[in-house]
């Protein structure tokens, strides 16, 4: 690390230290300010049920500086302003029990009877006498009070409190009240300058640890951008060894899950440092526990769409591994470089396709599921829309087979050309679902898959030009037969035909008596694609040849006129 960078992080940790120092000495007032305008704020609702029926009862934690100092129970409807209602009058007998120099607890458990009513009875049973009257008692409230103090009224023992204890009310009650003591204790401990001094120098070493983190990172993801830039650049050279290219793609899968990690690391180390470093201070402390519960489903939904990332890249890795590992088993020629090429890109453009769809699905699902809907019935209604769609697409099905197999036996690439309905043309894409084709004419010919039954290709591995020269009756076949071979050995010889022509011609004889003479068939096996040119260059070769010997090709020849 250089000097300037180290200065720089000591500039940052000085401040840092000095921020965290004037949080902890700024003055309560200030702070509980603030703490008062959290506790105002509604609650996220993160509640766990022990009922299901139409209003199911409900618990949640009572919090008094982001601690969960007590749990209770109340229907659903009513358990956020019960919590708010209880968390407000801890906050006021909190600040009585910090301001006291030698604070003393005490509580009081009291019945409030509330309006007299007169009770239900039968006529016979009230004539002649006074109307009778019950007195309806609420639940008890436990009233606490520090010193000297008035009492402050915190909460109702309900019987669903007394149901979560599995107690009765006067225990339920001194329960709570050890719960309450305790965290009062703590909240007053936390309040200490010297604690908010250490606190505070915690959080400065957080921060230069963060720094520094992040320094590090930035400088690996450097690294791994490089790395991309470079693989980047040799994607475009099609001229090199097949296996090299994809080492290339594979590495380019497991650098770019490496960057995104990295960058997730990162982001990871700075909010969880910033939630820490709220966690140390009381004043502070209900910030992280408000910002945990909010975002609680959609860091669920981040960390899920993270990791399907990752699975799709390091999936991508792992088809262009097994595929590399495919092709070195075979002993592949520079002049089969080029198709094979073409071939593994389609079968990996197909493959990464159908992982990518897997793991996008895999995803969906647990994202519904994170944010708490019941996927059975959509699972079950998506099953019967499939069925509903299977009859119509059924064209659809057997064209992604058909491709499918189409690919897998290799019966054409990208770059080959093929004669499908009667239709020639370079093959320009092929996925499940169709194969288009470019005619001699420049014309885009779709075919779906599922239509196309026999086809001829043209360049499959090796190509063929198939030659037809006619002569005349009158001409001494051996030597023209001499001079076909002699043209096709020097072509053969020459640099610019001799990577196109596997083998020299094979001339198989006269093949045919016409009305224009003999026909000498010659056979020219040649690359990939490089018949016609072949073909005819060989032509242009052999007639100038002839016209050397003085033989003529014949145009036409009449046999019923009178021979000279």
């Amino acid at each position: 690390m250089g000097k300037s960078r180290r200065d720089g992080l000591i500039r940052v940790g000085l401040v840092s230290f000095l921020a965290c120092l004037w949080l902890s000495i700024s003055g309560s007032a200030t702070l509980a300010q603030v703490e008062d305008t959290l506790l105002d704020l509604p609650w996220p609702v993160s509640t766990q049920s022990v009922s299901e029926a139409d209003d199911a009862i409900v618990t949640d934690c009572v919090r008094l500086d982001g601690y969960c100092v007590l749990r209770i129970a109340a229907p659903k409807s009513d358990l956020n302003d019960r919590l708010q209602t209880i968390e407000m009058a801890l906050a006021q007998i909190r600040k009585a029990y910090v301001a006291a120099s030698t604070p003393e607890l005490t509580i009081e458990l009291r019945q409030d009877p509330v309006e007299t009513l007169p009770l239900l009875s039968t006529p016979a049973e009230t004539s002649g006498s006074e109307p009778q009257t019950e007195t309806p008692r609420r639940p008890p409230s436990i009233y606490l009070a520090v010193g000297d103090q008035t009492p402050v009224r915190l909460m109702s023992v309900t019987r669903f409190d007394t149901s979560l204890k599995g107690l009765d009310v006067e225990t339920t009650a001194a329960s709570y009240f050890e719960q309450v003591e305790e965290g009062l204790q703590r909240s007053r401990q936390e309040r200490v300058p010297r604690y908010l001094f250490v606190q505070a120098g915690i959080s400065s070493a957080v921060i230069v640890f963060l720094f520094g983190m992040n320094w590090a990172i930035s400088y690996r993801e450097q690294r791994l951008r490089d790395v991309k830039s470079q693989l980047k650049d040799s994607f475009g050279e099609r001229s090199q060894p097949l296996q090299s290219f994809l080492d290339e793609r594979r590495r380019w899968n497991v650098t770019e899950a490496q960057l995104r990690f990295f960058q997730l690391i990162r982001a990871g180390l700075w909010v969880g440092g910033v939630l820490f470093i709220l966690s140390r201070f009381p004043y502070t402390r209900i910030i992280e526990v408000r910002v945990i519960d909010s975002l609680y489903i959609p860091f669920r939904l981040l960390i899920i769409s993270l990791v399907v990332y990752l699975a799709v890249r390091l999936s991508f890795a792992f088809i262009n591994r097994l595929t590399g590992v495919l092709v070195s088993s075979y002993e592949i020629t520079p002049t089969q470089n080029r198709r094979t090429q073409l071939r593994v890109n389609t079968i990996s453009r197909v493959s990464r396709g159908i992982v990518l769809l897997i793991w996008l699905g895999l995803g969906l699902l647990s994202g519904l599921t994170a944010i708490g809907l019941n996927i059975g019935p959509l699972l079950a209604g998506a099953g019967i829309i499939g069925v509903a769609l299977s009859l119509p697409a059924q064209s659809l099905i057997k064209d992604a087979i058909n491709g499918f197999f189409i690919i897998v036996e290799d019966q054409y690439a990208v770059g080959d050309v093929i004669t499908v309905h009667g239709i020639r043309g370079l093959v320009e894409n092929i996925n499940l679902r169709i194969t288009q084709l470019r005619d001699e004419e420049g014309r885009l010919v779709t075919i779906p898959n599922s239509e196309i039954g026999v086809i001829a290709n043209h360049s499959s591995h090796w190509s063929q030009a198939d030659v037809y020269i006619p002569i005349s009756y009158h001409t001494n076949v051996d030597e023209v037969l001499d001079l076909i071979n002699k043209t096709g050995t020097d072509m053969k010889a020459n640099d610019r035909w001799q990577d196109a022509m596997l083998v020299e011609p094979e001339v198989l004889g006269v093949e045919d008596f016409g009305e224009r003479g003999l026909t000498i068939r010659v056979w020219i096996k040649t690359q990939p694609l490089k018949q016609w040119d072949v073909a005819r260059e060989y032509r242009r070769r052999l007639k100038v040849a002839l016209d050397a010997e003085g033989i003529v090709i014949p145009a036409h020849i009449d046999f019923k006129s009178p021979t000279a």
